[in-house]
């Protein structure tokens, strides 16, 4: 068991949707993020949302969990109409930002990591955000859809920061934060790094 895991805390709260809005624009100031306000407001009543494990969690096959991404893909795919597509891109997009804000760590012990999830999410939001353009429901959120995929990596790093500062621990698993960093590039974790006295060497671009 890690450090960080010893030391976990669970954080009281009067009210779940304000505890995510002054965490969410607390971490979005420190990281010095421009977020439009609609789109952090998504996200507060997204982590709102997914706080009920009913919402998260769903029956698939012989299991109840969290469907796997590529399930969810293949629904987008062969949804028969828009409005259905939009629900399971939209689905994607959200399970995938959820779980790489809170959830990063156990990833490393998944066939897939946290790289995966930010790709998927990423365009996911993407899509959606062409699915919708022109319709009454893309008036209200193109935007947001298309703010949520160009900085999903930095929106990850806000629910790093929320996560991390509901854990009320200062220690941080090195090794993973050097692995999310050369994986992801995210500036939170090289900031970290640094912190911690490792400078990251300039990131590979992969090929593919």
């Amino acid at each position: 068991m890690s450090n960080t895991a010893v030391h976990d805390k669970v954080v009281p709260v009067a009210n779940l949707r304000d505890f995510f809005r002054e965490s969410i624009n607390s971490a979005i100031d420190n990281q010095r993020v421009n977020v439009n306000p609609h789109t952090s407001h998504y996200v507060v009543n997204l982590l709102t949302l997914f706080a009920r494990s009913e919402e998260l969690y769903e029956d698939y096959d012989d299991g109840y969990g969290v469907r796997p991404l590529a399930l969810m893909l293949a629904d987008a795919v062969d949804a028969p109409t828009p409005a259905q597509r939009s629900f399971s891109l939209q689905r994607i997009g959200d399970v995938a930002l959820f779980t790489a804000g809170f959830f990063a760590d156990s990833l490393r012990y998944r066939p897939v990591d946290i790289d995966y999830y930010i790709c998927m999410g990423g365009n996911a939001y993407d899509s959606l955000s062409d699915e919708i353009r022109g319709t009454t429901r893309g008036k209200a959120l193109v935007n947001v859809y298309r703010e949520l995929a160009e900085k999903f990596q930095a929106f990850v790093d806000v629910l790093n920061e929320v996560r991390d500062g509901a854990r009320r621990s200062n220690d941080i698993d090195i090794l993973r934060t050097y692995e999310v960093w050369r994986k992801t590039g995210s500036a939170r974790a090289a900031s970290l790094l640094k912190k911690n006295g490792v400078v990251p060497l300039t990131r590979k671009r992969r090929s593919h």
